[in-house]
């Protein structure tokens, strides 16, 4: 959107079928796109796949610009593009969206984990990473998640998140035939491989945005550009501060034509920069947006992508008036490029990246938006639990906000590439007696080891005097307590991955993590990293903890056969499967407890997050077989007398298979006290 005289496009609400465009232009365009040389039973199946979503896409689009000839004209362009992209993708791929289609949830598997890396920092580039495969089996990856790796600007990228072509690589990582080999190697191993898509920016070096510095007036409409301060300031009104350190406000100055940047109280244009004044939001209310994205979508599905992380999908959409986050027309947004997939290349999903309220974040979570997403609730209150000793936070939800709808997941985590923001509901800690803005100072206070006693040695990530708020920086393990020589740090590193192991979805490791590596004690000191904390958690792949890692003797040797054991007893346990999960209240505000139901009975999780043993009374566990297995250590526990847990403890327990038959009302769908629980 350029120019003063162009406010904001209005928000444009659903449209009668009767009032939507007419099939006759998108089915010429169909015709028109297929190649001669097209398989006929082939075209057959991908013709029937547009024919299936066209009416829906045809909905969404009309939701979103209104309706009449110029939606034709885009839904006509957009099928060509479709039609075009299926028939440049490689045999290979198309069998595997025949596979995938007939077996839709095949991400739901016990057998799946993630590991997550940034290329250059744990393998150099890419042939580094093909190297790693091995080791990968060996650990038991089925799911790779590279960070992003696109070209974009050198120092100031945003670790990457600032893309300037979808389509190439960044030269020091390698190339996108070298990526494409990499994809089907991985493939060929049995791990699907993730990357970034960056759906709300491109970097200020991105070919769309250079024509808009040069003046092209299409490639202005693909952000949002502004003659003079009325409108960005109208904007500012409601719209919160991202990264304050960066720049005031949401707007930056646009460069001349000449390409520089004149000063805040020079400008004369204004352009949206949600987060750096690097990265330019895209104008999603242009359909053109749209189709152009769908376009770099459909070349990186091409290349052997099997999940693509929309990146803050919160921001995409904005209306004068409102904070531009988590607007509805978001949702038929997203579902318009799901559809594009479905038709084009249906073995691709979407994974969703939602750092707000609980209740916003399951809100981009459905077969017809991101079939998978971050679990960033139960992350932090992981976090939480280990720092206060009480798992009552972690409990309310998982007993509230756990359970998706089918053909969905988490992918649950104890840390990512990112910061840890508390992003708990202060209306649910409220329900426990916490005041949730002053929680939020005092785990601030704690992670980054001003809190007496802190075990914790994380560092503070956009620290905002105005407004109290922090996010925290750090490994695991120096978030644990292993940097501060912490006794306990080894048992609530195992317990943190016990729970994001076992409570249903994908369970994602941040690479590195699984030796114990440490803060990167010289972040600061690459150039580009000194306003940005968090590099201090993305230090360079552990070459000395890798080596000691069969070594029992050492921190590694220790924490890599904990976590081993944990993910080879998951793979064992096919009630790990799928997302389901019925909460066990322990009464012990010290010990979590959950059910993964099971067509035998539950195995039934339990979690100590104190620093000292702590016990479930036999009462409360009655409801459960007389008897039953810890799948970790193959103990038999009486469960007639108390179960007590030593400090950090877990135990995975199955009923023994001759008291399957016994009165156990968890697996009737009840709660230990008989309280009835729908599943």
């Amino acid at each position: 959107m350029s120019g003063s005289d162009e406010g904001p496009r209005p928000r444009l609400a659903s449209v009668p079928q009767t009032e939507q465009s007419h099939p006759v232009q998108w089915m010429h365009a169909l015709d028109q796109a297929r190649h001669s040389e097209t398989d006929p039973t082939e075209w057959a199946r991908f013709a029937a796949r547009v024919e299936a979503e066209a009416p829906r896409l045809t909905s969404l689009l009309t939701r979103i610009y209104g309706a009449g000839l110029h939606l034709d004209t885009e839904l006509a362009a957009l099928v060509d593009l479709l039609a075009t992209s299926w028939q440049q993708r490689p045999a290979e791929l198309r069998a595997l969206d025949d596979a995938r289609l007939a077996d839709p949830d095949w991400f739901q598997s016990n057998q799946m984990l993630g590991g997550v890396c940034y290329v250059d920092r744990y393998a150099e580039n890419l042939d580094g990473v093909r190297a790693r495969i091995p080791y990968f089996r060996e650990l038991g990856l089925t799911y790779l998640h590279l960070m992003p790796l696109f070209a974009a600007p050198e120092e100031n990228s945003d670790g990457g998140y600032a893309v300037s072509s979808y389509r190439a690589v960044n030269p020091a990582l390698g190339d996108m035939a070298q990526l494409q080999s990499l994809a089907a190697e991985l493939r060929a191993n049995g791990i699907v491989l993730v990357l970034d898509f960056i759906f709300n920016h491109t970097s200020n070096e991105h070919e769309w945005a250079q024509r808009a510095i040069a003046g092209e007036r299409e490639f202005e409409n693909y952000y949002w550009v502004f003659d003079g301060r009325e409108q960005p300031d109208a904007f500012e009104a409601t719209v919160r501060e991202i990264f304050p350190d960066d720049h005031p406000g949401s707007f930056v100055p646009f460069p001349r034509r000449d390409g520089s940047v004149p000063s805040r109280a020079e400008a004369e244009r204004w352009i949206w920069a949600t987060f750096h004044s690097f990265q330019w939001d895209l104008n999603y209310s242009n359909p053109a947006v749209l189709r152009a994205m769908a376009g770099e979508m459909l070349y990186l599905a091409n290349q052997g992508v099997d999940i693509l992380r929309m990146d803050a999908v919160a921001f995409i959409w904005k209306q004068l008036g409102t904070s531009c986050e988590n607007l509805p027309e978001a949702h038929p947004l997203i579902q318009a490029f799901t559809a594009a997939l479905r038709i084009a290349a249906p073995a691709v999903m979407f994974k969703s990246e939602a750092i707000v309220h609980p209740d916003q974040v399951v809100e981009y979570i459905s077969v017809d938006e991101c079939r998978i997403s971050y679990n960033p609730l139960q992350m932090a209150l992981i976090w939480n639990s280990l720092a206060t000793r009480d798992a009552r936070l972690l409990q309310q939800a998982l007993e509230r906000r756990h359970n998706l709808p089918p053909g969905t997941a988490w992918v649950n985590y104890v840390r990512s590439h990112d910061d840890i923001g508390w992003t708990f509901a202060d209306e649910d800690a409220a329900e426990l007696g916490v005041d949730g803005f002053e929680h939020r100072r005092f785990l601030n206070s704690f992670f980054v080891n001003r809190f007496p006693g802190s075990f914790a040695r994380g560092i503070p990530f956009q620290d905002n005097p105005k407004t109290g708020d922090c996010r925290i920086s750090g490994t695991t393990a120096s978030l644990a307590g292993l940097e501060a020589g912490d006794p306990g740090a080894i048992g609530r590193i195992l317990l943190a991955h016990s729970i994001v192991l076992s409570t249903g979805g994908i369970p994602l490791l941040y690479l590195g993590d699984e030796v114990g590596q440490l803060n990167d004690p010289n972040w600061a000191d690459e150039p580009g990293h000194g306003d940005d904390s968090r590099w201090a958690h993305r230090p360079t792949y552990p070459a000395e903890r890798y080596a000691q890692r069969t070594d029992a003797s050492t921190d590694a040797g220790r924490i890599y056969a904990g976590l081993r054991h944990l993910i080879a007893v998951r793979r064992a346990t096919p009630e790990f499967s799928g997302g389901t999960l019925i909460g066990f209240d322990t009464k012990n505000p010290h010990v979590l407890g959950y059910q993964r139901p099971g067509p035998h009975g539950p195995v039934v999780c339990f979690a100590n997050v104190a620093d000292e043993p702590q016990s479930i009374a036999a009462l409360t566990l009655s409801g459960l077989p007389a008897a039953m297995t810890d799948l970790l250590t193959d103990a038999r526990h009486d469960l007639r007398a108390d179960l007590t847990l030593p400090a950090h403890g877990v135990v995975w327990l199955r009923g023994d298979p001759e008291s399957a038959s016994a009165p156990a009302v968890a697996r009737a769908g009840a709660l230990p006290d008989g309280t009835p629980r729908a599943l």
